[in-house]
């Protein structure tokens, strides 16, 4: 065994390169401040508004002036890529989540945020990281899971890779999670529900990655707009978490108001002044609603960024970036990478997978996806690439002497039972699910916007099931690869089939990526990042045309707990190509905090990576506690007979419950169970501590 354990969240390597982390911000206040009042109130107004409302090779302009040598801020999405041109499609952000793997999240905000600067561009607009509070989310795809602590670990390791380049920008904050009603809806959230479960993540990565800016959300939480909405934008992000950034609108409908949402904290309208332009500005000023001073700290916080980035005209911090490290080679084969590790393999009879090329004749791929670039949504997040592989080009590549045959969905699957596995590519698309954007709800192609949604339904639609039961029926072995951007419920077919993979919408190289796992090149590393139910009436209400949804402690694995509903793959769940064995738990204190460590063994034949968990339960709480959460996981890969020590950071600011009597976290006398395993369910491991108020104490030794 490897005597180095093994850091889950080795914070030094995930934040290394990160530009934010190494500012001098006693040196830009005097700056920034030096500059400001050297501005006219035209020049701070122009400031704090985007320039038009159409990109400029996919950039959106904001503030700058040339007589003061001030460059403007140029904005483009991507949490998938940057979406100006043709760049590197990489898996989306919930396939990424399914990896388990901070380190690989880090490298791909880093690719990201390096596309991003060779295009021009200096902020990057994202991640997405508002929860799935419900799998059928429209946007589901964009963010990274149900769970706050892994969002809050992958969005922090893509803030700090993307910071070694460009500036980011998490979003939406906040209770963004529902597409279809989102500029009418209101997310109504208590104190505590919204300080432990909605916005953990959001901080993270203001205080531990140093974000410069954040966006703000369409939505109203408890009826007031997010543009305008003094607790987040000001009593949270500078106050609670002394945030330095600036705070931009979403695109066009994010702002409602002049003086409301200037005076709640919001600083740059985008993508032009709508609301801050100079007439209504002025009016606001002349009506005493606005004074100057309001608008300098609008400005300031723009100006801060730019001063402490040395933006330049075509630069951030005089590196302009090579456009040779767009597609590159290099991150090709990071974005394939990306999509094998993210692969969730879900049921395996008979070791139906990988396919031994040496003894499989005839392979059968079916169905009209196969052979589909099948990315994601046609939203904001949307990237082209300049070569898509698909399933069937993947397969087709990798298949040896194998003699492998499409059959498209129409086609007559009469001949399927002479092949030795059928292997059918089914599942969701952007007219499916994606980001809701009423202009665009049309069918298009090429790089047009396109319709998204929520999903009314968590099954898949009429024409996949069916194209799915056919081809099991008519197959000796069958094994579903499902594309989509969440959880599908798969129950109503679940036992006609094989096999199962959970390949998401997988980026360029996922069709390349999913022959690697089929044949077995490489193990499929990932593991939910949602629950999948086994109805979705096993979930709370969901109404996509709700003007109001509650929000409260549960959803999710959180929901499935607390009502005893067994889901039909838990969070946390996935097979391998190989087994594990988790042994010797250990706990122990370590300043205002816990060091964990568990050794975690392969146990097979094949090298494959493991995703050891680490959940907490609280008993005996004065307040309603859920039932398990989770506080760490890892990703590392073994050799077939390995085992390392892999080992967890566990702050007690972690444990915390948001006590709105003082309004600030509390950590409470109460026992602590400390939970090891493979999933949300498999926990064999335990051991038992005790906070009586003011010391720890373990009760029951394992």
């Amino acid at each position: 065994m490897t005597t180095t354990p093994f850091e889950a969240f080795d914070a030094a390597a995930i934040h290394e390169g990160n530009k934010a982390l190494g500012f001098d911000h006693d040196a830009i206040a005097e700056q920034t401040h030096e500059l400001l009042g050297r501005m006219t109130l035209a020049q701070k107004i122009n400031e704090i508004r985007g320039l038009q409302p159409e990109p400029i090779e996919g950039l959106y302009y904001a503030g700058g002036d040339d007589e003061l040598g001030i460059a403007a801020w140029k904005m483009v999405d991507g949490p998938r890529g940057a979406r100006t041109g043709k760049a590197t499609a990489f898996p989306v952000a919930i396939a990424r989540a399914a990896s388990f793997d901070v380190d690989l999240e880090r490298r791909v905000g880093k690719a990201i945020g390096l596309e991003t600067l060779a295009k021009g561009g200096n902020v990057l607009l994202a991640p997405c990281i508002n929860l799935l509070r419900h799998p059928g989310w429209g946007r589901a795809q964009e963010s990274y899971s149900e769970d706050t602590h892994l969002t809050g670990a992958m969005a922090v390791a893509f803030v700090s890779g993307a910071q070694n380049h460009v500036l980011t920008s998490p979003k939406h904050l906040a209770l963004n999670n529902l597409e279809n009603t989102r500029f009418d809806l209101t997310s109504d959230v208590d104190a505590r529900t919204l300080h432990e479960l909605y916005l953990p993540h959001f901080k993270r990565c203001v205080v531990e990655a140093q974000a410069a800016s954040v966006m703000s959300a369409y939505n109203r939480v408890n009826g007031v707009y997010c543009g305008e909405h003094p607790e987040l934008l000001t009593d949270t992000l500078r106050r609670r978490w002394d945030f330095k950034g600036f705070v931009e609108s979403d695109w066009f409908l994010g702002v409602r108001s002049t003086s409301e949402s200037i005076k709640a904290g919001l600083n740059i309208e985008m993508p032009f002044g709508k609301f801050f332009s100079d007439k209504k500005i002025a009016a606001a000023i002349e009506a005493g609603e606005l004074t100057d001073e309001d608008i300098d700290t609008a400005a300031y916080w723009s100006l801060y960024q730019k001063v402490a980035w040395s933006i330049e005209e075509g630069s951030v911090a005089g590196d302009s970036g090579s456009i040779a490290v767009v597609e590159s080679d290099a991150h090709l084969d990071l974005a394939r990478e990306a999509a094998r590790k993210s692969f969730v393999l879900l049921k395996n009879s008979s070791d139906v997978l990988p396919i031994d090329r040496r003894s499989t004749r005839r392979i059968a791929v079916v169905g009209d996806l196969a052979d589909t670039v099948n990315l994601g949504d046609r939203g904001s997040s949307m990237v082209t690439s300049t070569k898509v592989i698909t399933p069937l080009a993947g397969l087709q590549a990798e298949a040896g002497d194998c003699d492998l045959r499409f059959f498209a969905t129409d086609a007559d699957f009469a001949e399927l039972g002479e092949f030795d596995v059928t292997i059918v590519i089914a599942g969701l698309t952007y007219l499916d699910e994606g980001e809701f954007i009423p202009s665009a709800q049309a069918e298009s192609d090429g790089d047009d916007l396109a319709r998204g949604g929520d999903r009314d339904s968590l099954n898949l639609p009429t024409d996949q099931r069916d194209l799915i039961e056919r081809a099991a029926a008519a197959s000796s072995r069958c094994v579903v690869v499902l594309q989509g951007g969440s959880a599908i419920v798969v129950s109503d077919w679940l036992a006609s089939v094989d096999g199962l993979l959970m390949s998401w919408y997988g980026g360029c190289q996922g069709g390349a990526a999913l022959a690697q796992v089929i044949f077995g090149d490489a193990d499929p590393g990932g593991r939910l990042p949602v629950s999948i139910p086994r109805s979705e009436k096993d979930l709370m209400e969901w109404d996509t045309q709700a003007l109001a949804v509650p929000h409260d402690l549960l959803h999710g694995y959180r929901w499935l707990d607390a009502h005893q509903s067994t889901a039909e793959f838990c969070f946390g769940y996935g097979l391998s190509y190989s087994a594990f064995e988790l042994n010797d738990l250990q706990v122990q204190r370590n300043g205002d905090g816990f060091v964990v460590t568990v050794s975690v063994a392969n146990t097979g034949s094949v090298r494959a990576t493991a995703v050891p968990q680490l959940y907490v339960s609280v008993q005996n709480s004065q307040v309603m506690r859920v039932p398990t959460e989770l506080k760490g996981f890892a990703s590392l890969e073994l050799d077939a007979d390995e085992t390392r020590l892999v080992q967890f950071q566990v702050a007690d600011e972690e444990l915390c419950f948001f006590d709105e009597a003082v309004d600030d976290f509390r950590l409470e006398a109460a026992d602590y169970v400390f939970r090891a395993g493979q999933n949300l369910v498999e926990l064999p491991l335990l051991r038992h501590w005790r906070f009586d108020g003011s010391a720890w104490s373990e009760t029951r030794p394992g």
